[in-house]
């Protein structure tokens, strides 16, 4: 299970989360997650979208949430957005329970906290508005002066690259044009977390790298928190942090570090993620490689734990010394 590909050193993940000890889990993120639950009810069947996931996001990342259709990646985002509550378990963004919020508390923090955008470009703007407008309105809600709102929209339409939509209305701009609008409109009011469910979805490669650059601006200028749902490989390639789901439960990580002239990422290491019950699931891929299904068999050594699938002549008989998984292969 050892990668042997020389590489330059990576810079080992350093959450808060990973130490023991803490007297609240994910203290100090941005997003925790705590063994969060949520369960679906329909026509008396019980769908367990999510089944204990754990999930920490430090202010001032840029992450990509990746997974299957059905993993629950769009149950979580919905729920960190306000727009769904958990069954069990915790979740808390800057700083808010959103497991414990009155519904007036909820649209509180989906005014202030949190921004959205969603993979149609029509859901994301009022189409009798222009693009000021758009960005104009949800500061209006939130009571700013017509000064600062003036200010504040020249700014974010000029930073994103949409300050020539400034007078257009929806049905006059490009599907990439819309979709930067809508980031505008998303960070209006400062948010600290950005969410966008599969952004570049309806768009051809060239319109979402625009969209992509978008993010990236919001993410670097602005100062907003990003994670980003999607199955576009160009936009999880070019991310310090991709989270995979799977079966309702964060699976694995891959951490990205910055070539050595810092211009841009480069070597990824996937790392399994283990959660506070000690669980993981190895990549399906690796399993399907060796067979491996039913049950697996461990060994401690000193510096790595060894799995190896549980096939006839695969085992050793107690009396055989200890060998490291290279010494087997």
């Amino acid at each position: 299970m050892s990668d042997s590909t020389a590489a330059a050193p990576l810079e080992e993940p350093h959450y808060e989360y990973q130490h023991a000890g803490h007297a609240e889990y994910g203290a100090g993120a941005l997003v925790a997650c705590d063994r969060l639950v949520r369960i679906y009810q329909a026509e008396g069947i019980e769908v367990q979208a999510l089944q204990g996931l754990d999930l920490v996001v430090e202010r001032g990342e840029l992450t990509a949430l990746v997974g299957a259709s059905g993993s629950g990646k769009s149950t979580l985002v919905n729920i960190l957005a306000g727009l769904d509550t958990p069954t069990a378990g915790s979740v808390r963004v800057d700083g808010h329970d959103l497991g414990s919020m009155s519904a007036r508390q909820r649209l509180t923090y989906r005014r202030a906290t949190v921004g959205f955008i969603w993979q149609q470009t029509a859901r994301n703007l009022l189409p009798y508005l222009t693009a000021a407008q758009n960005v104009d309105l949800p500061m209006t809600l939130a009571g700013k002066g017509r000064r600062a709102r003036r200010a504040r929209t020249a700014e974010l339409l000029e930073a994103l690259g949409v300050a020539h939509c400034t007078r257009r209305r929806p049905d006059q701009m490009s599907g990439g044009e819309q979709q930067r609008v809508a980031i505008a409109t998303a960070v209006a009011n400062e948010p600290a977390l950005l969410l966008a469910d599969e952004p570049t979805g309806e768009l051809d490669s060239v319109t979402a790298d625009s969209v992509f650059a978008a993010l990236k601006a919001a993410n670097d200028e602005l100062g907003v928190t990003v994670l980003v749902v999607t199955h576009d490989t160009a936009v999880s390639a070019n991310v310090r942090r991709v989270i995979a789901i799977r079966d309702g439960r964060t699976s694995t990580e891959t951490l990205r570090h910055d070539e050595g002239d810092g211009s841009s990422l480069g070597h990824a290491v996937e790392y399994a993620v283990l959660d506070r019950a000690g669980r993981l699931q190895l990549p399906r891929e690796m399993t399907e490689t060796l067979e491996m299904r039913d049950r697996v068999r461990l060994e401690l050594e000193p510096d790595h734990i060894g799995v190896w699938p549980d096939q006839p002549g695969n085992g050793r008989t107690e009396a055989e010394p200890a060998t490291h998984p290279e010494d087997e292969a």
